[in-house]
């Protein structure tokens, strides 16, 4: 009663959690009360980010209103600057509005400048919260509806509001495009906080880096369009593959970033996307006040995310895009071969390229990708070929990613059971250490868990990590799936003593 009390006391909403008591038969009230009690406090905890631009003036829908700052990175089909809103704040400097004149030997290198430019500054790299990806545009022709339509996949992540400059429409109200899923937000995935088409501008380092995507008005040997898509994002401060060049995490934070991408991955499980391009230079990270990474799922150029197909491609011929990446490409998909009624099923696709990754994480080479003559195939490697996890390694997190890595999808653990299992061993010690489990003792933890982390994300001034992730497990507990890896945990705990 105790717990309960604090429990309905935490609730910020001031709605009374139903409560059912833990003395019954673990049945149809408990499978209630797991599924839909926790569920109704948790999933509205959840929000989205704030909107860097939402207590600024400037509405964020034009190019040249932004800051352009110095080359973030590129890709195969982007590249992403750092920027900013003239007078908006960064966390150690703040921005002047000036026009510096920046880019002068490139400007001399071109026949023509950028019919519109956006303001390029040269300020310290906190003075830039956002980022701004420029998407290069080689066949998708210089019309809006074009563009947004070959690369729609990029606004999976959107936001609401996102588009609306583009379309003329209200916040929450934007048009769909090509039939793509759009994603609720998630602290684990990436948020596009505006997207809009714009001319193509000359910026920093565009003759070294991408000169023959420019259009002819910029490189008259470039074969870009004069139109393309640009999104703006928050600006991290680095990848997960730069993060691990410089840091050796312990085992336990190791473990906490790993569960944090089984979140993502649920989460787009959930609404049927498959990411499909799932590597450690497609995350992103920045820290909690405790210097915690915070890991973040982006680039959503190669995602799966059709309201019509779900997570069942049908893959009729070699020219069907099956995803990106071939080094992480789960076995089921890079084995398939095309043809009348063959389906590539992507459900537990991003859960083994997840399972991959999870070895960079704990400072070992990936696997997957070459390394001497230990390198392995996706296409072809057996589970007995798996490099050995350090001794230090928890067993959990072991059999996880032993599990994550199963060749048969049927036999791999989905990213939410694999997720709860992360979690039970993280945080419910005092649950799985009994050898006899039962269901009162199960609800009694789960309250404790509940009224703690609501107790907590009042208090602290912000959202830790581990709180978010105690959030995202109790917002989608489900009682198949928790047993699943109770009996999971139970059973490997009971081989190895």
């Amino acid at each position: 009663p105790r717990v309960s009390a604090v429990l309905w006391g935490c609730i910020s909403e001031r709605r009374p959690l139903v409560c059912i008591s833990p003395g019954g038969s673990w049945g149809t009230t408990s499978r209630f009360f797991c599924s839909y009690s926790f569920q109704t406090v948790f999933v509205g905890k959840n929000k989205p980010q704030k909107d860097p631009l939402s207590s600024s003036r400037w509405q964020g829908f034009k190019l040249e209103e932004y800051l352009i700052g110095q080359p973030i990175g590129k890709g195969c089909s982007a590249a992403v600057y750092e920027a900013a809103i003239p007078f908006c704040p960064g966390p150690r400097d703040r921005v002047q509005s000036s026009r510096l004149p920046a880019l002068q030997q490139d400007r001399a290198s071109a026949s023509h400048g950028a019919e519109e430019e956006p303001v390029v500054n040269h300020q310290p790299k906190g003075a830039f919260p956002l980022a701004i990806k420029m998407m290069w545009n080689i066949s998708a022709g210089s019309s809006s509806e074009a563009i947004l339509d070959a690369m729609g996949r990029e606004l999976v992540p959107a936001t609401g509001l996102a588009l609306s400059g583009e379309y003329g429409a209200v916040s929450g109200r934007r048009k769909p495009v090509l039939g793509r899923k759009k994603l609720q937000p998630h602290p684990n995935i990436i948020q596009v906080i505006r997207a809009f088409t714009s001319s193509v501008p000359l910026l920093p380092g565009a003759f070294a880096d991408y000169p023959d995507v420019l259009p002819l008005s910029l490189n008259p040997r470039g074969i870009g369009h004069s139109r393309t898509l640009f999104l703006v994002m928050k600006n991290y401060p680095c990848t997960l593959h730069q993060y691990l060049q410089e840091n050796t995490p312990d085992v336990r934070l190791s473990t906490v970033m790993i569960l944090q991408l089984l979140e993502g991955v649920d989460h787009l499980v959930r609404h049927g996307i498959a990411h499909r391009d799932l590597k450690s230079d497609n995350i992103l990270v920045e820290f909690d006040s405790a210097g915690c990474p915070w890991l973040v799922i982006t680039d959503f150029g190669c995602c799966l995310a059709d309201e019509n197909l779900g997570l069942r491609l049908p893959f009729t011929s070699s020219y069907v895009d099956r995803g990106g990446n071939g080094c992480l490409m789960a076995p089921e998909v890079i084995t398939a071969s095309p043809g009348p009624g063959t389906v590539i099923n992507y459900s537990k696709a991003d859960a083994w390229a997840v399972g991959a990754i999870a070895y960079e994480i704990l400072g070992l080479p990936n696997p997957f990708y070459g390394h001497g003559d230990s390198a392995l195939e996706s296409r072809s490697y057996q589970e007995e070929q798996l490099p050995s996890l350090p001794d230090h390694v928890p067993l959990e997190v072991k059999q996880v990613i032993k599990m994550l890595l199963q060749r048969d999808p049927n036999k791999r653990l989905s990213a939410r059971v694999a997720a709860n299992v992360l979690h039970l061993s993280l945080w419910g010690d005092s649950v799985v250490a009994s050898r006899s489990l039962k269901p009162d003792q199960m609800i009694a933890w789960l309250l404790c868990q509940s009224a703690a982390t609501l107790l907590t994300n009042r208090l602290a001034e912000k959202s830790q990590v581990e709180t978010k992730m105690k959030m995202c497990f109790l917002a989608n507990l489900e009682f198949e799936d928790l047993w699943a890896a109770i009996f999971l945990l139970l059973a490997w705990r009971s081989h190895s003593g």
